[in-house]
Protein backbone atom coordinates (compact mmCIF):
# COMPACT_ATOMS: atom_id res chain seq x y z
CA UNK A 1 0.00 0.00 0.00
CA UNK A 2 0.83 3.68 -0.73
CA UNK A 3 1.60 5.08 2.43
CA UNK A 4 3.18 8.79 1.27
CA UNK A 5 3.81 10.29 -2.44
CA UNK A 6 6.46 13.27 -2.73
CA UNK A 7 6.95 14.92 -6.01
CA UNK A 8 6.28 17.89 -8.93
CA UNK A 9 2.68 19.03 -9.08
CA UNK A 10 1.79 18.31 -12.94
CA UNK A 11 -1.56 19.44 -13.21
CA UNK A 12 -4.95 20.25 -11.46
CA UNK A 13 -8.20 18.63 -12.54
CA UNK A 14 -11.68 18.81 -10.32
CA UNK A 15 -11.28 17.19 -7.43
CA UNK A 16 -7.68 15.66 -8.10
CA UNK A 17 -4.34 16.29 -9.25
CA UNK A 18 -1.83 14.31 -10.97
CA UNK A 19 1.98 14.27 -8.68
CA UNK A 20 4.91 13.70 -10.73
CA UNK A 21 6.98 10.78 -8.89
CA UNK A 22 10.14 10.29 -10.58
CA UNK A 23 8.51 10.18 -14.04
CA UNK A 24 5.78 8.62 -12.77
CA UNK A 25 2.37 9.99 -12.75
CA UNK A 26 -0.21 9.29 -9.76
CA UNK A 27 -3.40 10.57 -10.15
CA UNK A 28 -4.86 11.55 -6.19
CA UNK A 29 -8.11 12.33 -5.51
CA UNK A 30 -8.23 15.14 -3.03
CA UNK A 31 -10.53 17.68 -1.26
CA UNK A 32 -10.42 21.30 -2.17
CA UNK A 33 -9.13 22.23 0.88
CA UNK A 34 -5.53 20.14 0.16
CA UNK A 35 -6.09 20.98 -3.40
CA UNK A 36 -5.83 24.94 -2.28
CA UNK A 37 -2.99 24.29 -0.08
CA UNK A 38 -0.16 21.84 -1.16
CA UNK A 39 0.98 24.77 -4.08
CA UNK A 40 1.13 25.20 -7.75
CA UNK A 41 1.75 23.44 -11.14
CA UNK A 42 5.33 22.57 -11.03
CA UNK A 43 5.95 23.04 -7.55
CA UNK A 44 7.37 20.40 -5.27
CA UNK A 45 4.61 18.34 -2.82
CA UNK A 46 4.00 15.93 -0.68
CA UNK A 47 0.87 14.24 0.39
CA UNK A 48 -0.38 11.59 2.72
CA UNK A 49 -2.06 8.61 1.08
CA UNK A 50 -5.35 6.36 1.23
CA UNK A 51 -5.23 3.43 -1.09
CA UNK A 52 -8.75 2.23 -2.07
CA UNK A 53 -8.31 -1.44 -4.10
CA UNK A 54 -11.46 -2.95 -5.41
CA UNK A 55 -11.42 -5.36 -7.94
CA UNK A 56 -11.60 -2.71 -10.99
CA UNK A 57 -9.28 -0.41 -10.08
CA UNK A 58 -6.80 1.07 -7.38
CA UNK A 59 -8.34 4.85 -6.22
CA UNK A 60 -5.49 7.31 -4.17
CA UNK A 61 -6.97 9.45 -1.72
CA UNK A 62 -4.37 12.63 -0.48
CA UNK A 63 -4.36 14.72 2.48
CA UNK A 64 -1.92 17.60 3.05
CA UNK A 65 -2.23 16.67 6.70
CA UNK A 66 -2.80 13.77 9.29
CA UNK A 67 -5.86 15.30 10.30
CA UNK A 68 -7.99 15.64 7.39
CA UNK A 69 -6.97 12.22 6.68
CA UNK A 70 -8.10 10.82 10.08
CA UNK A 71 -11.14 12.73 9.25
CA UNK A 72 -11.52 11.21 5.75
CA UNK A 73 -10.96 7.47 7.23
CA UNK A 74 -13.19 8.56 10.70
CA UNK A 75 -16.16 9.86 8.17
CA UNK A 76 -15.94 6.94 5.45
CA UNK A 77 -16.36 4.41 8.36
CA UNK A 78 -20.08 5.48 8.87
CA UNK A 79 -22.29 3.58 6.53
CA UNK A 80 -23.53 5.20 3.21
CA UNK A 81 -20.24 7.92 3.60
CA UNK A 82 -18.06 7.09 0.56
CA UNK A 83 -15.08 8.76 -0.19
CA UNK A 84 -16.67 11.12 -2.47
CA UNK A 85 -19.01 12.47 0.18
CA UNK A 86 -16.07 12.27 2.38
CA UNK A 87 -13.53 14.56 0.43
CA UNK A 88 -16.62 16.74 0.21
CA UNK A 89 -17.35 17.44 3.65
CA UNK A 90 -13.58 18.26 3.80
CA UNK A 91 -13.61 20.48 1.17
CA UNK A 92 -16.57 22.56 3.03
CA UNK A 93 -15.59 22.09 6.64
CA UNK A 94 -12.10 22.37 8.54
CA UNK A 95 -11.18 18.90 10.72
CA UNK A 96 -12.34 22.08 13.56
CA UNK A 97 -15.58 23.07 11.91
CA UNK A 98 -16.48 18.88 11.37
CA UNK A 99 -15.45 18.26 15.02
CA UNK A 100 -17.32 21.06 16.28
CA UNK A 101 -20.83 20.17 14.04
CA UNK A 102 -20.51 16.82 15.39
CA UNK A 103 -19.72 17.68 19.16
CA UNK A 104 -22.29 20.27 18.75
CA UNK A 105 -24.84 17.97 16.87
CA UNK A 106 -25.41 20.50 13.95
CA UNK A 107 -27.11 18.71 11.21
CA UNK A 108 -26.71 21.41 8.80
CA UNK A 109 -22.96 22.67 8.84
CA UNK A 110 -22.73 18.69 7.31
CA UNK A 111 -25.37 19.63 4.96
CA UNK A 112 -23.52 22.33 3.36
CA UNK A 113 -20.82 19.32 1.67
CA UNK A 114 -22.14 18.64 -1.76
CA UNK A 115 -24.39 15.28 -1.90
CA UNK A 116 -24.90 15.22 2.44
CA UNK A 117 -28.41 15.55 2.95
CA UNK A 118 -30.31 15.18 6.20
CA UNK A 119 -30.54 12.11 6.12
CA UNK A 120 -27.36 11.32 5.86
CA UNK A 121 -25.96 14.27 8.13
CA UNK A 122 -28.01 12.70 10.77
CA UNK A 123 -26.37 9.22 10.69
CA UNK A 124 -22.73 11.10 11.02
CA UNK A 125 -23.68 12.96 13.93
CA UNK A 126 -25.19 9.80 15.73
CA UNK A 127 -22.46 7.04 14.96
CA UNK A 128 -19.05 9.97 15.46
CA UNK A 129 -20.21 12.11 18.16
CA UNK A 130 -18.69 9.70 21.15
CA UNK A 131 -15.50 8.62 18.31
CA UNK A 132 -15.18 12.90 17.37
CA UNK A 133 -14.32 13.55 21.16
CA UNK A 134 -11.72 10.56 21.25
CA UNK A 135 -10.08 11.28 17.99
CA UNK A 136 -9.41 15.43 18.80
CA UNK A 137 -8.11 14.25 21.87
CA UNK A 138 -5.62 12.00 20.22
CA UNK A 139 -4.83 14.58 17.44
CA UNK A 140 -4.09 17.10 20.50
CA UNK A 141 -1.20 16.00 22.29
CA UNK A 142 -2.00 18.93 24.91
CA UNK A 143 -5.64 19.82 25.20
CA UNK A 144 -6.67 23.34 25.45
CA UNK A 145 -9.25 24.29 27.75
CA UNK A 146 -11.80 24.91 25.25
CA UNK A 147 -10.91 20.92 24.11
CA UNK A 148 -11.67 20.08 27.12
CA UNK A 149 -15.07 22.06 27.29
CA UNK A 150 -15.91 20.80 23.91
CA UNK A 151 -15.70 17.11 25.31
CA UNK A 152 -17.80 17.96 28.44
CA UNK A 153 -20.20 19.24 26.64
CA UNK A 154 -20.40 17.09 23.39
CA UNK A 155 -20.52 13.99 26.41
CA UNK A 156 -23.69 15.30 27.74
CA UNK A 157 -22.38 17.06 30.90
CA UNK A 158 -24.21 20.32 30.80
CA UNK A 159 -27.31 22.05 32.41
CA UNK A 160 -26.18 25.80 32.77
CA UNK A 161 -23.89 24.92 28.95
CA UNK A 162 -26.86 23.46 27.13
CA UNK A 163 -29.24 25.91 28.66
CA UNK A 164 -26.76 28.60 27.13
CA UNK A 165 -26.78 26.75 23.48
CA UNK A 166 -30.46 26.71 23.52
CA UNK A 167 -30.70 30.72 24.39
CA UNK A 168 -28.35 31.39 21.76
CA UNK A 169 -30.45 29.48 19.18
CA UNK A 170 -33.49 30.75 20.20
CA UNK A 171 -31.78 34.04 19.51
CA UNK A 172 -31.25 33.35 15.60
CA UNK A 173 -27.84 31.59 16.03
CA UNK A 174 -26.75 28.74 14.26
CA UNK A 175 -26.42 25.84 16.99
CA UNK A 176 -22.51 25.36 15.95
CA UNK A 177 -22.13 29.03 16.34
CA UNK A 178 -23.53 28.95 19.67
CA UNK A 179 -22.01 25.98 20.90
CA UNK A 180 -18.78 27.48 20.39
CA UNK A 181 -19.38 30.89 21.45
CA UNK A 182 -20.49 29.11 24.98
CA UNK A 183 -17.17 27.07 24.83
CA UNK A 184 -15.29 30.35 24.98
CA UNK A 185 -17.32 32.03 27.24
CA UNK A 186 -17.05 29.46 29.81
CA UNK A 187 -13.15 29.76 29.32
CA UNK A 188 -12.69 33.24 30.51
CA UNK A 189 -15.18 32.92 33.05
CA UNK A 190 -13.32 30.15 34.41
CA UNK A 191 -14.18 28.81 38.02
CA UNK A 192 -17.44 30.91 37.57
CA UNK A 193 -18.43 29.61 34.58
CA UNK A 194 -21.52 27.17 36.45
CA UNK A 195 -22.73 30.00 38.89
CA UNK A 196 -24.68 32.80 36.38
CA UNK A 197 -25.87 31.54 33.09
CA UNK A 198 -27.03 35.23 32.65
CA UNK A 199 -23.30 35.96 32.50
CA UNK A 200 -22.42 32.74 30.19
CA UNK A 201 -25.21 34.38 27.83
CA UNK A 202 -23.90 37.34 28.15
CA UNK A 203 -20.29 36.56 27.18
CA UNK A 204 -20.92 34.30 25.08
CA UNK A 205 -23.49 37.08 22.59
CA UNK A 206 -20.01 39.22 23.16
CA UNK A 207 -17.76 36.32 21.72
CA UNK A 208 -20.44 36.18 18.91
CA UNK A 209 -20.31 39.75 18.23
CA UNK A 210 -16.48 40.15 17.99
Amino acid sequence: MIGKLSGIIDSFATGHLILDVQGVGYLVHASQRTLGRIGQKGEPASLLIETAVREDAITLYGFADAAEQSWFKLLTSVQGVGAKAGLAILSALTPEKISLAIAAQDKAMLTQADGVGPKLATRILTELKDKAVNMSDTLSLNPSPSRERESALAQGEGGINQDAVSALINLGYARADAYSAVIRAKDSLGSGANDNLQDLIRLALKELSA
